[in-house]
């Protein structure tokens, strides 16, 4: 990570309010803040605290490029567009051809260490502070730890061993050689476990981390962490520990990805997205958005694959799994407010989550969506329990959240009015699961997260951990470059490599 000399820019809008553009460019330069002289008040300490979330946002959907690396690299999504040189590095991931200079590699690893760094200026800037109120104090370090939790979570899935910053450093202190992955998880756990005895079981405003956002980030740390003992034991205590916080699944799993029902009972973890101008509203609306001659005047970047579509459930009488239809848009359903065509799309599908109607967000605003991106959410906690279980030896305990999350797919049709034959549940269809053989039981918990957080950017970072044997069945039909030694970590961008002589030391 490249660190820069320290500047507390996100003061700087507030102090030249009112000023004109003219007279902000005439005026020397009369130094910098420092995290001596700039946490000195509530007020500024929280401008801090803002800009560490903000690295988290999808306003940019080249920048925050984890949909690539989640998604595209897996048997879930291809790149689409309009030619094969459209985001060209995006197709190189797919196929597993990736250089060091690759365009989404870089982006991911630039955004989530800036998101690192934000988070060490707070953490700097508040330890043993005085100047500001000791609830600001708690609050603030706090909300760092966890978010710096969840971008090193990010990094090291991605990266694997990555090296490890504590503090805001000097250009020459942070060349560190890359730390193991088992060392960045127990960092993870650690900034998990101080966030979560200090922040609030509820936020006082949507985005903002809550206790229950820093266990939900350590239950998945744990399943992710198979070098520590009993780390599916920890997982699933852990999970339980936020399945008793009172959050609840929505009726309809479509809940969680509508701009009208974002605030809702099973987020537990969100990014914020809101309307107005660029820089604050979730431009995936627009790159996953149907290309023209669609009216939606969206790039295509984010294809459903046929795979994805199969590993969707149906009924006996061939009704299907209504996370499908919430998920992906496909020939004889509506894509929103209109009837969708798959010429759309070079697969025949195209993804609905992170994208919003026409009538919600017109074509000529594509880019500025207010969907928000569902971090961590009860859905997946539930599915965490559920594998922890399972791979702990207690499967007959782990039917019950998996049956949960079931349950809810399969009683939309009670809910939603446009569902055909609603209210009534399609006989047979996502029944409760009741096998306890361990193998069986395994499969069918990959299965249902795989349907049950499809196109959220998880399903490489899966595939990965699920183990070779796995991942080279999966990903070598489709990328025949894919070797699971060499590729279960993106390469360190060359920038990094440039810039840090003791990387690989």
């Amino acid at each position: 990570m490249r660190i820069k000399r320290f500047l507390i820019f996100m003061g700087v809008a507030a102090l030249f309010a009112g000023a004109g553009c003219k007279k902000i460019l005439d005026q020397p330069v009369q130094g910098s803040y420092t995290p001596g002289n700039f946490f000195t008040s509530d007020a500024n300490a929280q401008q801090a605290v803002n800009e560490a979330y903000k690295f988290l946002s999808f306003n940019a959907g080249a920048n925050n490029a984890i949909w690539v690396l989640g998604d595209l690299a897996s048997d879930d999504a291809i790149k689409g567009g309009g030619s094969i040189g459209d985001q060209q590095d995006f197709q190189a991931v797919s196929q597993f051809n990736i250089l060091t200079s690759n365009s989404a590699v870089e982006a991911v690893w630039k955004n989530y260490y800036n998101g690192v760094f934000a988070c060490n200026v707070v953490l700097d800037g508040l330890t043993g502070n005085n100047k500001v109120s000791p609830s600001m104090q708690a609050s603030g370090i706090a909300q760092a730890k966890f978010l710096r939790a969840y971008y090193y979570f990010i990094l090291t899935t991605c990266y694997g061993n990555i090296p490890l910053h504590l503090k805001v450093e000097t250009a020459k202190e942070a060349q560190t050689p890359a730390r193991p992955q088992d060392s960045v998880f127990a960092q993870i756990e650690q900034d998990c476990m101080g966030a979560a005895a200090a922040l609030p079981a509820t936020a006082p405003s949507l985005g903002m981390a809550t206790k229950g956002a820093a266990l939900a980030l350590l239950a998945k740390t744990y399943l992710f962490h198979s070098d520590l003992a009993n780390h599916y034991q920890l997982a699933a205590q852990t999970a339980e520990q936020v399945e008793g916080m009172g959050y609840q699944l929505t009726h309809l799993y479509s809940d969680n990805f509508s701009a009208a029902t974002k605030d809702n009972t099973e987020e537990i973890f969100t990014v914020n997205h809101l309307s107005g101008t660029l820089g604050i509203g979730n431009e995936l609306n627009v790159w996953f958005a149907p290309r023209p001659p669609a009216p939606t005047n969206g790039y295509g970047f984010f294809l459903p694959t046929q795979n994805l579509v199969d590993n969707y459930e149906s009924a006996p009488g061939g009704e299907a799994d209504p996370r499908l239809d919430y998920s992906i848009a496909r020939a004889g359903h509506s894509y929103f407010d209109l009837p969708y065509d798959p010429t759309w799309s070079s697969t025949g599908y195209n993804t609905k989550k992170m994208v919003q109607p026409l009538s919600e967000v017109p074509a000529a605003t594509k880019n500025v969506g207010t969907v928000n991106y569902e971090a961590l959410r009860l859905g997946e906690i539930l599915l965490i329990d559920a594998e922890a279980l399972n791979e702990s030896g207690q499967p007959a305990a782990a039917l019950i959240p998996l049956n949960k999350v079931r349950a809810r797919a399969r009683n939309s049709y009670q809910y939603d009015n446009s569902l055909a034959g609603y209210p009534s549940v399609p006989a047979g269809l996502l029944p409760d699961v009741t096998t306890t053989d361990q193998t069986q039981l395994r499969d069918i918990i990959r299965r249902e997260r795989r349907s049950e957080l499809a196109l959220e950017f998880h399903r490489f970072f899966d595939i990965i951990r699920y183990g070779k044997a796995y991942a080279n069945s999966v990903l070598q039909p489709i990328a025949p470059n894919f070797n699971y030694d060499t590729n279960k970590w993106f390469p360190i961008p060359q920038s990094e490599r440039d810039a840090n002589p003791n990387l690989f030391k």
